[in-house]
């Protein structure tokens, strides 16, 4: 029998709009044309100018072919291109797929085969690397090369023989009539995941979902209109963590940084009254391990100080002590590519602020609650899919349902239907929850650490480790054991000037942790670290069999 609710209801355009983050510059285009949206070296671009040649990239998109689900691969810096391909590629209907610039070429040989772009745009930092790139793929499908100039960074060390980029928007119209999509589950974007074994895989977000993440990213941050946000964090990182659409949400400004400098961030902080911007856990330390000489004029500069927001490993005390000397407010997220970045957050409580470092240090490093818009976050048996106990202690993995989960992988139903198996996404990370409902990662299943039958979590040994005042970052894997099978081994790099011992490292782990728990052997060095700044794990865990081994 047919619902009354649903006689004569029709939904229409009228009614019924799909979501998406294109309408987010539309509306701050019409609203504050004459506001400042991005800088970038001497530019200043407003608002009504960044949404016209938006619309100007869509039209060159679609004059020259490209139309719905075509890829338009970019490889670019924190730049003004970059920050239009957000909105001028997905108004064309086509597919932006951000490439991470620190690939080799190979990599990004496979990614635009696999991806099947139909053109590049590429910064002239990146033209060697696309060359080589372009040179060794397999696929037969023309690529059309779009390169940009960038008095910043000067001449690019070769031509690729492509269109100028600014020649190319100029061909476009600048009131282009774009449409939404017709269905908001239509693909936005194409982010591959790092690829630590074998080739990477296509992550594919949707239109709806972005939306979502993006204005979750308001809510989480109560970000007020005409924030300024400096972007330290990658825009090809799950697309700046959809930050690109948040800004253009709230008619904030884009402060637009080619290279992470510590100088350069300060600088720019006390340019322009920065207010936002997010990175991973070395971005932060940059900062609050900078001389204070550098640090000088910035506390007092923004009102309500700078908010910062770090994923990654849980910020230490040390980390939140040196941002709070610096009237920086840190926020703690965390996420990954498949669900656009972070999709949980540690939200605080006015009572936190009371606690001394050390227990708000605690509570901040827990991964936290879903975002707004996300439907749920759970830690959940992978084997029964039934919830952990909320005991703090109870071992399960994170899986998230909702809006913010991506469409799937590209051309990978295997890998997609293991990732939602039982109706959840399958996160890899496991972890416990708390009775207050906060979600603590305990490890990537793949990193917890198997010692005589007990499970040590790699995590945990290194919370320990940054609370160690010379330890600038840490990371811990697993070390072969005849004895034990496995065990911890600790990879220090040292804070400028530090003096740490392997012995003063083991002994100051003996005080927090069980004698197990402590590492073996300490390796001193520069860590190898992913351009988004993530440590590399896999690099380590070949280097960990032929560690010495020191008595404990």
């Amino acid at each position: 029998m047919t619902s009354i609710f649903d006689q004569h209801l029709p939904r229409t355009e009228a009614n019924f709009a799909a979501l998406s983050p294109l309408s987010f510059i539309e509306r701050t285009a019409e609203v504050y044309p004459d506001r400042l949206a991005i800088v970038h070296g001497p530019l200043r671009q407003t608002w009504g100018a960044t949404y016209a040649r938006c619309r100007q990239l869509a039209s060159a998109l679609v004059q020259a072919g490209i139309g719905k689900n075509d890829t338009v691969a970019v490889m670019l810096p924190n730049t003004p291109p970059m920050v239009e391909a957000h909105f001028g590629v997905p108004m064309a209907g086509a597919v932006l797929n951000a490439l991470n610039t620190r690939l080799d070429p190979e990599a990004i040989a496979f990614m635009l085969d696999h991806g099947e772009a139909k053109a590049v745009i590429v910064d002239p930092e990146f033209t060697g690397t696309m060359a080589k790139a372009l040179a060794v793929r397999t696929g037969t499908t023309p690529i059309r090369v779009i390169e940009v100039q960038d008095a910043l960074y000067g001449p690019a060390a070769q031509s690729l023989g492509g269109t100028d980029y600014e020649a190319f928007v100029a061909m476009g119209d600048p009131t282009f009539a774009w449409r939404l999509p017709d269905d908001e589950w239509d693909a936005i974007a194409l982010n591959y995941t790092s690829g630590t074994t074998g080739n990477p895989k296509g992550v594919v977000y949707h239109h709806r979902g972005a939306a979502s993440n993006a204005i979750s990213n308001v809510l989480e941050w109560d970000m007020p209109k005409h924030a300024v946000y400096l972007w330290t964090l990658p825009m090809f990182h799950c697309n700046g963590w959809c930050f690109p659409w948040t800004i253009a949400a709230r008619a904030g400004v884009n402060v637009c940084l080619r290279r992470v400098d510590a100088q350069a961030i300060f600088d720019a902080i006390r340019q322009h009254g920065v207010t936002h911007y997010c990175g991973a856990p070395i971005v932060h330390g940059l900062l609050v391990n900078a001389p204070d000489a550098m640090k000088s004029g910035v506390q007092s500069l923004a009102q309500g100080g700078v908010k910062a927001m770090v994923a990654g490993a849980a910020p230490p005390a040390s980390m939140i002590e040196g941002m709070e000397k610096m009237g920086f407010d840190l926020t703690h997220v965390y996420g990954l590519t498949e669900v656009y970045g972070p999709a949980t957050v540690c939200a605080k409580h006015e009572a936190w602020d009371a606690l001394d470092i050390g227990e708000r240090a605690r509570l901040n490093a827990r991964q936290g609650v879903r975002y707004h818009l996300e439907r749920d976050v759970r830690v959940l048996d992978p084997e029964t899919m039934l919830p952990v106990p909320q005991d703090g202690e109870t071992m399960g993995e994170i899986m998230f349902k909702g809006n913010i989960a991506m469409k799937g992988y590209l051309k990978n139903p295997k890998a997609t239907d293991e990732a939602f198996a039982g109706g959840w996404f399958h996160s890899g990370d496991l972890a416990v929850q708390y009775p207050d409902g906060y979600i603590k990662i305990k490890d990537r299943s793949k990193d917890i650490i198997i010692s005589g039958g007990e499970n040590i979590s790699s995590i945990e040994v290194e919370d320990v480790l940054y609370r160690h005042p010379d330890v600038l970052a840490a990371a811990v894997v697993a070390k072969p054991d005849a004895k034990w099978g496995e065990t911890p081994c600790a990879f220090v790099e040292l804070k400028a000037g530090a003096t740490a011992t392997a012995e003063d490292i083991v002994a100051h782990c003996k005080k927090h942790l069980a004698g197990f728990k402590v590492p073996r052997a300490v390796v001193f060095g520069d860590l190898p670290k992913t351009s988004t700044g993530k440590i590399q794990k896999f690099e380590l865990r070949k280097l960990a069999g032929s560690a010495a081994a020191i008595d404990v």
